[in-house]
């Protein structure tokens, strides 16, 4: 049986910081074995976030993760490329997600976004982990996004491919497929992988990963299958009232292990955090 080791990944802001902090309290509460956590920000913002470090917590900046060609351009959320056009933030995170395969060496990437929280003890190795397979979220013929595929499709040189969900919370990838995803990259486009990815405008990571693993790696990819959702989300563009959190919290279920309220649903989380762990406690009962 092999042993896994796992690294949390949460790209995080100055405006998150409260939600993070949060997230960092209740994988510190509720973690049953050892994980690295690793929390990536702008240089700008490191400052603040090393109030949350710790012996496995550790706080990087995406200036130490992307390659010298890229920079971030003052006062935009933009990144100038000496290869290509400037990077909107949105596809720099992505690529600083696919990047950290390259900063780490822990087996098992975890991504969670710093608007989620844990709210019952979890074990990562009975989560993700079946056979020695890790679990790689993914809903057969569920896509709505056909120009993420799109982009998939040119990146990887395939034709085209079902429309398969792989978008969710609490992603996990395996590092080694990582790099080969890199490799597979440089050897279609002729270019840095980062410079290839970074030529388009509509990307998913998840797809992109996701795709790469059904289509190029298959079997020798050390995957599972799973469509289980294990963290609830709030993912509307309206604030959320008092009640429509009590009925939120309603819904949360035994196998929930974690729960996100956007930032959008215009609560602090102080304002939500007690009720939804006290209504989880009560799925624990």
């Amino acid at each position: 049986m092999t042993t896994f080791r796992f690294s949390l990944i949460t790209p995080s802001y100055k405006p998150d910081f409260e939600r993070c902090q949060l997230l960092c309290r209740s994988i510190e509460k509720f973690a049953q074995t050892a994980i690295n956590h690793y929390i990536v920000v702008d240089r700008q913002d490191l400052a603040l976030f090393r109030q949350l470090q710790g012996a496995q917590t550790h706080i990087v900046t995406k200036e130490e993760i992307v390659p010298w060609w890229i920079k971030r351009l003052p006062r935009v959320n933009a990144w100038l490329n000496f290869r290509g056009l400037p990077i909107r933030g949105w596809i720099l995170q992505q690529i600083i997600k696919l990047a950290m395969a390259e900063t780490i060496t822990d087996e098992v990437l975890v991504f969670i976004d710093s608007d989620v929280f844990f709210i019952r003890p979890f074990n990562l190795e009975d989560i993700f982990i079946q056979d020695d397979k890790v679990r790689l979220f993914r809903i057969a013929q569920r896509s709505p996004f056909p120009e993420y595929e799109k982009t998939a499709i040119e990146l990887l040189g395939i034709p085209a491919i079902p429309s398969n969900k792989y978008i969710g919370q609490i992603v996990s990838w395996k590092r080694d497929n990582v790099l080969k995803l890199h490799r597979h990259i440089e050897a279609v486009s002729g270019k840095h992988w980062i410079a290839a990815v970074a030529s388009h405008w509509h990307l998913s990571e998840y797809v992109l990963y996701g795709a790469f693993v059904d289509y190029i790696l298959q079997e020798q990819a050390g995957h599972y299958y799973d469509e289980g959702a294990y963290c609830l989300g709030y993912w509307k563009d309206v604030p959320l009232s008092k009640p429509q959190l009590e009925e939120f919290c309603q819904r949360i279920q035994p196998e929930h292990i974690a729960v996100m309220v956007s930032a959008k649903a215009g609560m602090t989380p102080d304002d939500y955090a007690t009720s939804i762990e006290e209504a989880a406690y009560v799925t624990n009962s």
